[in-house]
């Protein structure tokens, strides 16, 4: 390691010493602009044999091979990469200076497009100009084959903690990380689309919460040093939005950052992606059937098949998504029933699932890590997972026919957790006691349950209509699509320990 660090300060006081020798020969290393005009995939798909093209075209020198008199190069941009061609007899000073350039290096370039004898579209520097001087090293990767045909890296920026904080270094090095992003957009875009088209209206809520709510999770806590109060950031944006369904808006939704001050793992970031819609005089039926709609509608418009590959599994959207019922689906695992059971029963059953049982373990959380442990890891298709029991959700309306459950229902997809969904509870007398048990489990050690809003309370004093929510997780949505494993994958910046 120690020879490794000494190797890399070499080549970044080689590079200070050839930005010096830049500078002293009047070459400008840090430019202000370059008028481009093409892109690599623009030149390499539009190449005419019978037409001179004049090109203007940046990026990043990623290959050197200098031969003298003649070079050839690789730069990259946005869309990839095209060869360039230099001829010291035609740029003259320019290609003195291209000795003083590195891997790393962003250049503008203006030439003709050509076909080289060995058929690959080049382009023919005739002005070659520095943008951007790199003064660290790229860990370029090189590839040789063995005797046995088997390909090796050699220095590849592979090490998955430093490309999550070095991201900058991942993007260029591994441009299939770019396409993640890429995809990304385009699936939050879709569906934007989808939302806005059926009529509803994206809006803001606030980050800095006086009080937290809409979800079970610990917040985290910042001050307002003018008001001399506590704020938090936000956990869900679910009683703000409802709010704006009680003031008389049909449907809302919000595409935003959620903050839990929680563990972190493949499927947790503290600070993550969420979009909640809110559809006045609906049901959760009714959101079943458009959550399979806007997840079609997502797939094909991006990628223009219901039919993924997540890890070992295929997975088809196809609608209707099978339906399982919460409490059947974990009493059909292990004999069971959540609802009927003593506190007793369920920690003894949890115990023998190898579930560690602590005293402050309340039944609502017993509960959750049993269906998380015996049912969660076979829904691999598309599954609803329908009537939970009250004591899980205290935001949803309780079920119009079956006693001690809510109308709730959550989407999984390769074993976990893709959506969350309502028919909202608009009763506030229901909802203040449910908002009182509440209180009296986070008296009792949960950091995690909600706490007494009673400004949302009296919104909904006011009346608020029959109303389906939903929260659907982009980051893992955008994980399933994409065949990552791991949600810091599909954040341009997930959250690090500090460098020591």
């Amino acid at each position: 390691m120690e020879s490794t660090v000494k190797d890399i300060n070499n080549l970044i006081k080689r590079r200070y010493e050839e930005l010096n020798e830049l500078t002293e020969k009047g070459i400008k290393p840090y430019a202000y602009s370059f008028d481009v005009d093409s892109d690599s995939e623009d030149i390499k798909q539009n190449y005419n044999e019978n037409e001179k093209r004049n090109v203007k075209i940046a990026g990043r020198l990623m290959a050197i091979r200098r031969m003298g008199k003649a070079s050839f190069a690789h730069i990259m941009d946005y869309k990839g990469r095209v060869q360039i061609y230099l001829r010291k007899d035609e740029i003259g000073d320019q290609y003195t200076a291209f000795k003083l350039m590195d891997i790393g290096d962003v250049v503008g370039v203006e030439g003709y497009v050509f076909k080289t004898k060995t058929g690959e579209i080049s382009v023919h520097v005739t002005s070659l100009e520095l943008l951007s001087k790199s003064l660290r090293p790229l860990p370029v990767a090189k590839e040789v084959i063995d005797e046995d045909g088997n390909k090796i890296v050699y220095d590849q920026f592979a090490d998955k903690e430093l490309r999550y904080r070095q991201r900058y270094v991942d993007l260029i090095v591994n441009p299939e990380v770019k396409e993640i992003f890429v995809y990304r957009s385009k699936i939050i875009t879709a569906m934007r689309t989808y939302l806005d088209a059926e009529g509803y209206l994206e809006v803001e809520t606030p980050v800095l919460q006086p009080l937290y709510g809409g979800a079970a999770a610990k917040p985290f806590i910042s001050h307002h040093n003018s008001l001399d109060i506590d704020l938090y950031l936000r956990i869900a944006d679910e009683l703000y939005l409802k709010r704006l369904i009680v003031g008389g808006f049909n449907g809302v939704y919000e595409i935003s950052k959620d903050f839990r001050n929680e563990g972190m793992d493949r499927l947790h970031n503290p600070e993550f992606t969420m979009m909640e819609l809110y559809v006045s005089y609906k049901d959760y039926n009714w959101m079943m059937e458009f959550v399979e709609k806007m997840i079609n509608h997502i797939c094909k418009t991006v990628f223009g098949t219901l039919e993924f590959t997540y890890g070992k599994h295929q997975i088809n959207f196809e609608a209707p998504w099978k339906r399982i019922s919460f409490v059947e689906a974990i009493e059909g695992k292990t004999g069971l029933n959540v609802i009927n059971a003593t506190d007793e029963e369920l920690r003894e059953g949890a115990k023998k699932l190898g579930i560690e049982v602590s005293s402050v373990e309340g039944r609502a959380k017993l509960i959750d890590e049993i269906f998380g442990t015996v049912v969660e890891p076979d829904l691999i298709q598309p599954t609803y997972v329908i009537d939970y029991p009250l004591i899980l959700s205290p935001l949803a309306k309780k079920h119009r026919s079956k006693d001690g459950l809510v109308e709730r229902f959550e989407a999984y997809i390769a074993g976990w957790e893709i959506c969350n969904a309502f028919s909202e509870l608009n009763d506030p007398i229901d909802q203040r006691k449910r908002f009182e048990d509440q209180v009296k489990l986070k008296e009792a050690g949960d950091e995690e349950a909600h706490q007494i809003d009673e400004d949302f309370l009296r919104a909904i004093e006011y009346g608020m209509p029959p109303t389906a929510g939903l929260g659907v997780g982009i980051d893992r949505l955008v994980m399933l699509l994409n065949n990552q494993s791991s949600i810091r994958d599909v954040i341009f910046f997930p959250q690090m320990r500090p460098e020591v």
